[in-house]
């Protein structure tokens, strides 16, 4: 029971979002299905900017370009031997003669981000607040403008597609919980626990002996690999990768997700994607068009992004700490726990 106890901020989560992807196999059409893959592999993503945001306190900016070098490094190896020697000629000849199973090419591409993310956490980890905020999204920068003129490599802002598409539903699942006992399992860690009192005070942590410059760095070396495994889940759940998904769209969002949800918890990161996700696809539908009674009707285009902006507004506003208040899902049973032992203590 005290083990179950401990593991039920990841359970509490697994148990619904496994109801969910249970009833959308079953019962759901092929679009429900999409949606239901698309929300897990942002829960992926969001979790891999927990990671790092959530205990540090820094907003970084930059994540996503780890899903970039991820899903770029998975397409150069699972992409047809056909097509790369004319289209990404300036690869080398292991990747650009050869290619490789999924699942070695996917492990090693969410390991490649991860030493990316290191690389450039040596740097910038050195930088605190705002500074280390901006920073990120310096490097984000320089990685778009990279990855869009490397032609012979990346084929420049043009897609590269024919990538084996094998994400289902079930496997999203899968990846979103290992993600999730990744993030726990460093969270309730000494090296989390120390991360998070930098994030209250930096000064005292210091104090203390803590060193910040190599707990951010490893939370930033975790985070990257967690962002990889969602930029491996992107690529090969659409088939198809181009740069311009990896920028600035795709930042905003997710940490929009992680704002509503409240970024200084599992469960908050998890929570917001849920809401934001389910929100962003009723808009989605109606601004497609919907029939009431006969009659079709649509909202204006561009009202997904109006509304996202006047809930994360709302958010801030009245609940400054997200939906979760910064709290994990508490063991259902405490109270019940804590009256029978006060029962059996008057006895």
């Amino acid at each position: 029971m005290r083990l179950l106890k401990q593991a039920w901020p990841v359970l509490g989560l697994l148990l619904p979002l496994a109801v969910i992807v249970l009833l959308a196999d079953q019962f759901g059409s092929i679009s429900v299905e999409r949606s239901v893959t698309e929300a897990l592999i942002k829960i992926v993503t969001v979790v891999g900017l927990y990671i790092f945001i959530g205990n540090s306190g820094v907003v970084s900016f930059g994540h996503v370009s780890f899903m970039a070098i991820a899903a770029y490094a998975t397409a150069w190896q699972t992409c047809c031997s056909a097509l790369k020697p004319i289209t990404m000629s300036g690869l080398p000849d292991f990747l650009r003669s050869h290619t490789y199973p999924v699942l070695p090419a996917g492990i090693s591409a969410a390991i490649l981000a991860s030493i990316a993310a290191f690389v450039f956490g040596l740097i910038l980890m050195r930088l605190s607040g705002i500074a280390a905020s901006i920073s990120t999204l310096a490097a984000l920068f320089i990685l778009n403008v990279v990855y869009s003129n490397w032609d012979k490599v990346t084929m420049g802002t043009a897609s590269i597609v024919g990538l084996p598409t094998y994400v289902t539903p079930w496997l999203a699942f899968a990846v979103a919980g290992l993600a999730m006992v990744i993030a726990y399992l460093f969270q309730i860690s000494s090296w989390g626990l120390a991360l998070r009192a930098t994030r209250e005070d930096e000064v005292a942590a210091r104090a203390s002996g803590i060193s910040v410059y190599w707990m951010r760095l490893a939370a930033f070396t975790l985070s990257g690999l967690v962002m990889g495994m969602a930029g491996v889940l992107h690529a090969h759940f659409l088939g198809t990768i181009s740069v311009d998904t990896f920028f600035l769209s795709l930042t905003f969002i997710t940490l929009t997700m992680l704002v509503v949800g409240g970024m200084r918890s599992l469960s908050g990161a998890v929570l917001g994607v849920v809401v934001i996700s389910f929100v962003t696809d009723i808009l989605r539908r109606m601004e497609s068009g919907v029939s009431v009674s006969g009659q079709e009707i649509a909202i204006p285009a561009g009202s997904q992004e109006v509304v996202l902006a006047v809930v994360m507004l709302l958010v801030l506003i009245f609940r400054r700490d997200g939906l979760t208040k910064g709290r994990e899902f508490a063991w259902p049973f405490a109270r019940r726990q804590s009256i029978s032992e006060t029962k059996h203590g008057d006895a």
